[in-house]
This record gives C-alpha cells, sequence and structure tokens, in this order.
C-alpha cells in the first residue's frame, strides 16, 4: 500500500480521497488548515487526517517524509508551497492547477528533481489535453486544434445559468487571466471572456470563450507544428455577457475577493451536473484534409455508497489515474511530466480514467 499525502480537504479532496483509499491500495493522510473540512473525508482504515498549515515549512516536510506522492486539491495561490516542498523531500508530485505561473515555477522545480513533477492532472487542464493530443497525433499535417469543456448544472436555474461545482478561486482566475493560443502559427496570448463562439450538441445550445490554463502545456507541445490551437470554456448561452459586466464594467477583477464572496453567497453548490468533454482537429490525413472530433459527456453518479458531482468525479479520477500510472511505471519517474506524455489508451483503460469512458 503506496502513502499519499494530500494537500485539501475541500470537495475535490473528498472525492480524490474516497477513490484513492477505496481502491485499497493507497493510504491517503489528508491535510487541510480546517478540521470542519476534515471531518467530512470519507471515513476509512487507511485515512488519517492532519491539521496543516502549508506556510509551517517544518510540519509540511514531516507529513512528506515517507510519502510516495503528494497530490495537491489546494488553491492555486500555495500550490508552490507543496511543489517545493516535494522536491526538498524527493516525493513524486501532482496538482490540478489551471493556473499558468504555478505551472511555469513547477517546470523549472523539475530540472533539479529527482522525482517526477506532474501539474494540470484533472479535466482541464489535464484529460483534455490527452484527447487532443492523442487526435493530432494521427495527422500528417495540423490545421486547427479546438479544445471546448464545461462544467454545467442539468438544471440551471439563475441568470448565469451556473451553479459553483469546484474551486471558486480557481473560476475567477481562469475568468481573469491572459489565455494562451496559437494564431497563424505562433504562440502567443489571447484576452479572456474574448472571441465568443455558439455550438450546439445533442440539441443543447452552448456558447464558449477564452479561459486561460485550459491548454496546460500543449501550446508549447504542438508550436510549430499546428497552425491554430486554442482553448474555450463552454457555457449556456448569456453566461459571458453577465461574467464581462462583473468583472470588467464593475471592475469585479480587481477585487476578486469581493467577487468570490458574491459567488459563494449567491451561487449553491450542485451534486446535479454535466460535465461536456468536445475536441475537433482538422488537417491531412494520407493527403487528405480532414476532420476528427470527440465529443462526450459525463454524468454525476454514484461511488462509494455517494452520488458525487460529475466535476468531482472527472477532476479526481484524472489525478487519481495519473498517480496509478505513475506507479505502475507507464509514466516517466523523474523531471516534468506532461499530461500529454500519457498514452490515451492506458489512461482511459485504467481503473480511475474509465470514469471518462
Amino acid at each position: 500500500m503506496k502513502n499519499i499525502l494530500l494537500m485539501g480537504a475541500g470537495k475535490i479532496g473528498e472525492m480524490i480521497t474516497e477513490m484513492l483509499a477505496g481502491s485499497g491500495d493507497y493510504h491517503v493522510t489528508v491535510a487541510d488548515i480546517s478540521d470542519d473540512a476534515l471531518a467530512k473525508m470519507p471515513k476509512y482504515d487507511n485515512v488519517k487526517t492532519v491539521n496543516l498549515d502549508v506556510l509551517d515549512q517544518a510540519a509540511l516536510d514531516a507529513e512528506m517524509t515517507g510519502k510516495f506522492a503528494v497530490l495537491s486539491a489546494a488553491p492555486y495561490q500555495i500550490t508552490k508551497y507543496i511543489a517545493e516542498g516535494a522536491v526538498r523531500n524527493s516525493v513524486h508530485y501532482f496538482d490540478l492547477t489551471e493556473d499558468v505561473a504555478c505551472t511555469r515555477l513547477v517546470k523549472e522545480l523539475a530540472k533539479k528533481a529527482d522525482v517526477a513533477l506532474i501539474p494540470q492532472c484533472g479535466l482541464a487542464p489535464g484529460y483534455i489535453s490527452i484527447v487532443a493530443y492523442d487526435i493530432a497525433k494521427r495527422f500528417e499535417r495540423l490545421q486547427n486544434v479546438h479544445l471546448r469543456v464545461g462544467a454545467l448544472p442539468k438544471i440551471p436555474s439563475n441568470a448565469l445559468k451556473y451553479n459553483l461545482t469546484w474551486s471558486t478561486d480557481g473560476l475567477i482566475n481562469e475568468y481573469c487571466q491572459p489565455c494562451e493560443a496559437v494564431i497563424n502559427g505562433r504562440l502567443t496570448e489571447t484576452p479572456p471572456l474574448e472571441e465568443l463562439e455558439n455550438f450546439s450538441i445533442d440539441g443543447i445550445d452552448y456558447e464558449a470563450f477564452n479561459t486561460s490554463g485550459g491548454l496546460g502545456t500543449l501550446c508549447e507541445t504542438l508550436e510549430g507544428k499546428v497552425q491554430n490551437l486554442n482553448y474555450r470554456t463552454a457555457r449556456y448561452p448569456g453566461h459571458r455577457d453577465i461574467l464581462k459586466l462583473l468583472l470588467q464594467d464593475l471592475r469585479l477583477n480587481e477585487r476578486q475577493d469581493m467577487m468570490k464572496d458574491i459567488f459563494e453567497y449567491a451561487l449553491p453548490f450542485t451534486y446535479q451536473d454535466v460535465v461536456l468533454v468536445y475536441v475537433t482537429v482538422t488537417g491531412d490525413i494520407d493527403g487528405r484534409f480532414v476532420q476528427d472530433s470527440y465529443a462526450h459527456k459525463v454524468y454525476n453518479q454514484e461511488i462509494g455508497g455517494k452520488m458525487w458531482s460529475a466535476i468531482q468525479v472527472t477532476t479526481s479520477a484524472g489525478i487519481c489515474a495519473m498517480v496509478d500510472l505513475l506507479a505502475e511505471g507507464k509514466l516517466p519517474q523523474k523531471g516534468f511530466v506532461r499530461q500529454e506524455d500519457v498514452e490515451y489508451q492506458d489512461f482511459i483503460t485504467n481503473r480511475f480514467g474509465k470514469y471518462y469512458a
């Protein structure tokens, strides 16, 4: 049984604990500064909880000692302290961050690490990059690679047509930060909430717009090989315009703590959600200009006798599958590991990755 340190006892941390501990192959120590959050963790003999401040380096190092891996399900603002601790203590590192600056730091840390550092292991970034790269590899020449992901309520009931299902900090961050893209063969940055588009799947209308971080390292991997590459978040029509009003016209992008308070006060959490994953690739195969697409929906479901939201399941399945694959020797054991370094078939046939199947 491998020992895991999980930093963060939020909604995603709870699901990760259920998956890893419930498998019987991992002992999970869950660390957080909130005793109330820790009390909600699944009750298994192979689960331990500890109140820990990530800024207490001595306490963090003590908990990392002897662990196979540390997983960060903590707010992106403190990810760097966990990554630095992993390198310092020679513990494999995984995170879920969409924050570009955090990932750049992890990449730098990996240059001197004797363990694997594997960031962006969730849904987007994460699984979406694995799917897109698997499709892109089939092409002799790439024209366009478009990635669209949405975590949405099945029953929208407010003007935003949205419910909170994961980190509020992460949500606001991706709405405010510059977005990476490849345009006409060149890596560039684009503004968030722009380039609005509309599409339909299964008779349901969606809109999509630029958000930060969803591409992970795919821009770097495909730069020079693709003409146009972009990532956009999918929502129900009308959501983007309200966000622009709040964040740009009312300047709440400059007061993100206030925006967080508003969201968490007004938008309820829901287990009744759906995750949409949509990838379209165009280019040349056998000398012919073709399009290859992937569209899939994952719904909320019962695991371990409890109902979990689709975003909890998909985000947690991503990082748990990566832990499994590293333990099985199917990933590099040292240095910086990208999501696109993972073989799609290895991921989708994994016991955790199967939740995407």
